[in-house]
């Protein structure tokens, strides 16, 4: 299999350092907001990631954590704490944020079919591992007190930017308008590992440490939870695009200052999804998240299909009518396997693997997921029989998560079904699901009560409407 690495630049042969076994770790979510859809691209992308490898015969351990303490909103380690920043905004305390969007974060997951990993853990459970390694830094002189804080030395680093060739002077903190320096850096790289003092005097979340009350930089983190379950060595960590730098530019300083050799050798990163007017961001207003994709009628399969029809390293830019075109295709990629489930026939199994011939090839190849979609379009076109297509598909799908199959089946339970609902029900039915697209929820609900009165119930499922006789 040939993967793409961030520390290389280059497709590279994917290796791991037990035959047979990957050690995969992936930054979790800072549990303070919904997740926006552009955020969930890169778990979507993860997630097929993980599953090519598992369908690749791999034994896969992939960890997450989840951050609820100790995330600034600048690269910088200034700006607003996210955590208390939500806690703020909705008058709760920072352990109920973190729980409530911890369980959004997970949800929006489920309805995207995206895998929940062997291994969550939230920071707030890692104070010990952290302070511990804090401790270790300061005593192998890679980081020092200052201000009542304690910070990473990037001085002492034979190379300390990995991913990219950057100048120093480019990634100053403070030559941008309304951002704060920290005059206790020995140097302008130099990041925070444990906080005594900042300006959150209100901080909610402190603990006890050699260095006095006080929380974790956000970077040690996910360092220490990838040595806590996957140990020295890790084989793959993966993120979005923004997480290259500061973020795990400073994982890997600090990691390999703590292990004292080479710790991951290879990254995969999602590129951002923008907008028409550039990045998605929390900061803009109103941002998507998975449920108004379902206020507006979309399918969240849809999105995930949207996702896969680009490939992870493309940017990629999010319109409603490309939605609509996403939603369209899958729709009649749908149509397109309901007759070929009236077979039920024994599947050829060489017929099966030359239609799994160019999906595999497509998938070993940088995960391109682009060209797996194309493959699964030829399945329809092969000469083979139903049964063996079906068979083929369903194995496409075992990594790719688009419910094509069960989709496929309920879409012809509701033919049957709707060949029994009267035409003025049906007409009903539509004229709701276009107000509930429109976002007219008044209208749709009168829809629904004038339904209702015709004796008639509808339901909302992950198929589609359901429509029952009260």
């Amino acid at each position: 299999m040939l993967l793409y690495n961030s520390l290389s630049r280059t497709k590279e042969t994917f290796r791991t350092a037990e035959l047979g076994k990957v050690k995969m770790y992936t930054c979790g979510p800072t549990v303070y907001h919904f997740a926006h859809i552009g955020n969930l691209r890169t778990y979507i992308m993860e997630d097929v990631l993980e599953k090519h490898l598992s369908a690749s015969g791999y034994d896969v351990l992939r960890i997450m954590n989840i951050t609820d303490v100790g995330h600034l909103t600048s690269d910088g380690d200034t700006g607003d704490d996210k955590m208390l920043k939500g806690a703020k905004r909705e008058h709760k305390t920072v352990m109920e944020i973190a729980k409530f969007y911890t369980d959004a974060f997970f949800a929006d997951c489920a309805k995207l079919n995206i895998k929940t990993p062997e291994i969550v853990q939230p920071a707030t459970g890692c104070i010990d591992d952290f302070i511990q390694a804090v401790s270790k830094l300061l005593e192998k002189g890679y980081a020092y007190e200052a201000g009542g804080n304690v910070y990473f030395d990037t001085s002492k680093l034979d190379q300390y930017y990995r991913f990219h060739d950057f100048k120093e002077e480019d990634l100053e903190v403070g030559v941008r308008e309304g951002v704060e320096g920290d005059s206790n850096k020995r140097n302008k790289a130099d990041f925070v590992l444990w906080f005594t003092k900042s300006k959150f005097d209100d901080q909610e979340l402190k603990w006890e440490s050699p260095w006095g009350l006080g929380y974790p930089g956000w970077h040690i983190e996910c360092s220490c939870i990838s040595m806590k379950y996957a140990g020295e060595y890790l084989d793959l960590h993966c993120g979005g695009i923004d997480n290259v730098f500061p973020h795990h530019t400073n994982e890997i300083a600090q990691s390999e200052a703590l292990l004292g050799h080479a710790w991951c050798p290879h990254w995969f990163h999602v590129l951002h999804l923008n907008t028409s007017s550039g990045k998605m961001s929390k900061s803009k207003g109103e941002f998507l998240t998975v449920s108004l994709l379902e206020e507006k009628g979309y399918d969240p399969m849809a999105y995930r299909f949207f996702c896969l029809q680009s490939h992870y390293r493309k940017s990629l830019v999010f319109t409603w009518e490309n939605l609509d075109n996403a939603q369209s295709a899958y729709k009649k990629m749908i149509a397109k396997i309901r007759p070929l489930l009236a077979d039920q026939s024994a599947p050829d199994a060489a017929q099966k693997d030359a239609l799994l011939a160019p999906f595999r090839e497509a998938m070993d190849n940088d995960l391109n997921t682009a060209l797996a979609i194309t493959a699964l379009y030829d399945v329809f076109k092969a000469d083979a029989s139903a049964a063996t297509k079906c068979a083929a598909i369903a194995e496409m799908d075992k990594e790719l998560s688009l419910n094509l199959l069960e989709a496929a089946k309920a879409a012809d339970s509701e033919q049957s079904a709707e060949q029994e609902i009267p035409a003025e029900i049906l007409e009903l039915v539509e004229q709701r699901k276009e107000a509930r697209k429109a976002k007219d929820f008044a209208k749709a609900d009168a829809l629904r009560d004038q339904i209702a009165a015709l004796g008639w119930e509808i339901r909302e499922t992950r198929a589609g409407t359901e429509i029952t006789k009260k």
